[in-house]
């Protein structure tokens, strides 16, 4: 155990065999960080819309935040948790705490106070660094609410506007620069993860500096494909698990520029691309439906363009065509997650795969497993649960044995929940989650293949299927889409009769429908489909003999 308190449940002689192979880079994320800037102190680290900043300013920040957490207590193994909008604070911070061993914890904006409350408390949280007011909520106000329930919170910063009892991030700016690093170890965690899953409170995860640079740092080199620039937008917030490679990877291990917008909209995203010429787009498939579907990219210049990755969730064949379309470069398949998942179709993939599968596991990164619910390896083809394990394994989940002993092994293996099969060729099919089929008369039914199957009609932009309660049959589906700007709304019939055209069971159609303007989405940027639920729930219940009929419009 660590000054932390956090435990590597991976075994000690697979970490040694990482290290030995070179898997991992064996090097605290603040020394790969300085070496950066040794090299080149001059390159832009980090550009949005606030302005550009090189490594060097960077570096400086950095050192005097650290100094300013010092000065204020924290000390080696303490966890700062942040919810801010993406900024190149995010990412003096995240070097600022690896600098003097404190663990970062970013809160992605939009988790509200039930979600703040249990990550705090799960981590012992001993700061924090927020935005005065995120989206009309006083969060300094709500935070004080808590602190009586927070034994171990002590140090409250507000960014922006200032507020008594707290500090000031600007004074922290102010400070004098740290004099010298401590003693650290790259097995010491430096990041924990927030991941929601199918639990009722946040996960955390955690994360070495091995595992973050080893694991999620090779997975940017190799869509990096050594090329001398390296430049992605990110369209998620930086504190999302996608969002994580920014900082440590892109701008540490690799002295990439990362490109960051204050929050996603079409028109920013659009902006982005126009005004710094991104090398790789990293989002979400709700971004790049929307993106693909807006006719001003056929007004930009994408040379610099190589690669669109998408994950978070899975994405469809028409959308992943659209974007070859409207894009004119590769698409990347990406199935990952903070849990410690990866893997992804490579550049020289066809599109054929690319639609198909989230391409084939690479060791290196993270081995996959196909089990069945005895943890027993299938045979090719077959379908099961997916395992992994690799250098990207995180260490725990952070005080929580109950989920280690549930999803992990005494191996180090990560039993993801997720159904997948390893194809002829060793590619990774994904199959939906255990956890997310709706069942309807004691039959099971994919949402994953309904949604696939609408995302292809040529009106629909992003469907998603949650299922509605029934006292006859247990549940029902409720298939919700946006279309196409200036299409005609569908009628449940019209979606009906295109599913059986697409050759859809039946059984499995929709019964409910739903338009939206845009879909809801989560903090991390993915569909929220327990928003979505909740607000289907507030509605009437339609006589369920007559389900077939209904349709409802948002």
């Amino acid at each position: 155990m660590n000054s932390a308190g956090i435990i590597n449940l991976v075994p000690t002689q697979v970490r040694t065999q990482w290290k030995a192979e070179g898997a991992y880079p064996d090097i605290t994320v603040f020394d790969a960080f300085t070496q950066q800037v040794r090299r080149q102190p001059d390159a832009i680290a980090v550009c949005s819309s606030e302005g550009s900043h090189r490594f060097e300013e960077i570096y400086q920040h950095s050192l005097k935040v650290a100094n300013g957490l010092a000065q204020a207590g924290m000390v080696k193994g303490d966890v700062l948790v942040y919810q801010l909008g993406n900024s190149w604070r995010s990412l003096v911070i995240d070097m600022a705490a690896a600098a003097i061993g404190v663990v970062v914890c970013p809160i992605p904006p939009g988790r509200g106070k039930l979600d703040i409350e249990s990550i705090l408390k799960r981590c012992q949280a001993r700061a924090i660094i927020v935005e005065h007011h995120s989206e009309g909520e006083d969060v300094c106000a709500m935070l004080e609410t808590l602190r009586p329930l927070l034994l171990s919170l002590r140090l409250l910063i507000t960014v922006g506007e200032q507020r008594q009892g707290w500090c000031d991030f600007a004074d922290l700016l102010n400070a004098s620069a740290l004099p010298e690093c401590p003693a650290l170890s790259p097995d010491d965690p430096v990041r924990f993860l927030v991941s929601s899953g199918t639990e009722s409170e946040p996960k955390l995860v955690a994360y070495s500096h091995n595992a973050l640079l080893g694991g999620r740092g090779r997975f940017m080199a190799l869509l990096s494909d050594g090329k001398p620039r390296f430049a992605p937008l990110y369209l998620m917030p930086l504190g999302s698990a996608f969002g994580s490679t920014a900082s440590s990877c892109v701008m540490a291990l690799l002295g990439g520029t990362v490109i960051i917008l204050p929050k996603f909209s079409v028109d920013a995203a659009i902006d982005a691309i126009r005004m710094f010429r991104p090398t790789h787009v990293l989002g979400v498939p709700t971004m790049f439906q929307r993106l693909a579907s807006d006719d001003r990219l056929a007004a930009l210049d994408l040379r610099d363009l190589v690669a669109l990755v998408s994950g978070g969730a899975l994405i469809d064949e028409a959308t992943i065509n659209r974007c070859y379309e409207a894009f004119g470069c590769q698409f990347i398949n990406l199935y990952g997650s903070a849990d410690g998942v990866n893997c992804f179709n490579a550049l020289t993939d066809s599109r054929e795969k690319v639609a198909a599968t989230v391409g084939k596991p690479d060791p290196s990164i993270c081995e996959i497993r196909v089990v069945d619910d005895h943890h027993q390896p299938l045979e090719q083809g077959e379908i099961g649960e997916i395992a992994a394990r690799g250098p990207i394994t995180p260490m725990q989940y952070v005080n929580s044995p109950v989920l280690d002993e549930t999803y992990r092994d005494q191996q180090g293996w990560v039993y993801t929940g997720d159904l997948g099969c390893i194809d002829s060729d060793g590619y990774l099919n994904l199959m939906g989650r255990k956890k997310d089929v709706i069942i309807r008369g004691g039959v099971n039914i994919s949402p994953a293949q309904i949604e696939k199957l609408m995302t292809q009609h040529p009106n629909v932009v992003s469907a998603s299927c949650v299922a509605v309660p029934d006292h006859d049959l247990g549940q029902r589906v409720c298939i919700c889409l946006s279309l196409q700007q200036g299409t005609s709304p569908l009628s449940l019939n019209d979606v009906t009769q295109y599913l059986h055209q697409q050759g859809l069971e039946k059984h499995k159609w929709p019964e409910f429908l739903s338009h939206f303007s845009q879909l809801p989405l989560s903090p991390a940027g993915k569909v929220d489909k327990p928003s979505i639920t909740k607000w289907l729930a507030s509605l009437p219940q339609p006589e369920q003999s007559e389900a077939s009929q209904v349709s409802r419009e948002r």
